[in-house]
């Protein structure tokens, strides 16, 4: 009868043993170590992981930029505002016959048109390589929101043009600079949104300021009653620009709290992009609507060639007074 060989005995790995990891043996320190953990330790100790991190490759806005960005805001404001009351105030006609740009809605969808270009210009150059462009419209949801801020800040700019007929220039920046209360008025009645009260303060003391600057006059030359019609006229248009800015503002506020991370340029083209669309609508439409419909005789609109026809009526006066096309071109 044949020998069998004797089966080897079962060996016990020892403790710490991990066959992910490879065999650890203790080190001068009396602890366990494997090859891949010493491997990891020294390229952690001779200076950067061999894969950096995502934190650490994007690039922290600094000073010089921010000086840049601030600059070109105040640059671009102030050089719109001296633009958008020479094209308002300014007579382009001779002494004999003067004529006054009275287009808004004509002017509206010019700088609609340039501020949809160049917000997705900038889209598309500051998308990475390896990224796509982020969708201008990324959800069906967003159309309704956005659409509402098209129309509103469409019909802000109209009231405004036209109450620079009937209150000075300085009035209309100073008003303007009373935005924070109906955009505050708005979230707290349609938002719901609530803020502290030192909030509440400083938009009551800046309110305050301007109304007590912009409505104080010296009382050394008495205006004359129609003057006094005209600017109550005039701070009414005012106002009602005031509300739709304001509901613009916290549409906006609404949509990039909601609908995550969308951000400014892709509101600033589906804003204008829909702005747009809906004024050059009304552009094409407006001799029908001043003619086969009541709207012109019931909000007590003169049915003039600056609104019946406004295109073709800014396209004309543009081709007989030039300049007016190239401060067009520079406020847009």
């Amino acid at each position: 009868m044949a020998r069998r060989k004797q089966a080897a005995p079962v060996q016990m790995p020892p403790s710490g043993f991990n066959p992910d990891h490879g065999s650890k043996q203790p080190n001068g320190n009396g602890y366990l170590s494997s090859p891949i953990l010493e491997k990891t330790k020294s390229a952690l100790s001779n200076g950067r992981p061999t894969e950096p991190s995502p934190l650490h490759a994007l690039e922290q806005p600094g000073f010089i930029q921010l000086v840049v960005c601030v600059a070109g805001i105040y640059a671009s404001f102030l050089s719109w505002a001296i633009l958008q009351e020479r094209i308002f105030t300014t007579s382009y006609g001779t002494s004999t016959s003067p004529a006054k740009f009275e287009y808004s809605i004509f002017l509206n969808t010019i700088q609609s048109t340039f501020a949809a270009l160049s917000g997705y210009i900038y889209l598309l150059t500051s998308s990475r390589s390896s990224t796509s462009t982020p969708p201008i419209f990324p959800s069906a949801r967003i159309l309704a929101p956005l659409t509402l801020v098209a129309i509103t800040s469409s019909l802000a700019s109209p009231f405004g043009y036209a109450s620079l007929a009937h209150i000075d220039y300085i009035t209309y920046i100073l008003a303007k600079s009373c935005k924070l209360l109906p955009v505050m008025f708005l979230h707290l009645t349609i938002f719901r949104k609530r803020y502290p009260l030192y909030k509440y303060l400083v938009v009551f003391l800046v309110t305050a300021g301007v109304a007590v600057f912009t409505m104080h006059h010296p009382s050394t030359k008495k205006k004359s009653s129609s003057a006094g019609n005209n600017s109550l006229w005039g701070l009414s248009l005012l106002g009602i620009n005031l509300l739709f800015d304001g509901l613009t503002n916290s549409t906006q506020d609404h949509i990039f709290s909601t609908f995550r991370p969308y951000s400014g340029p892709q509101m600033m083209v589906a804003q204008n992009l829909l702005s747009t669309l809906l004024t050059i609508i009304y552009l094409l439409l407006s001799p029908y609507i001043a003619t086969h419909t009541p709207i012109f005789s019931l909000l007590s609109i003169p049915t003039t060639s600056s609104n019946t026809n406004e295109l073709s009526s800014a396209l004309a006066f543009i081709r007989a007074h030039p300049a007016v096309g190239k401060d067009i071109f520079f406020f847009a």
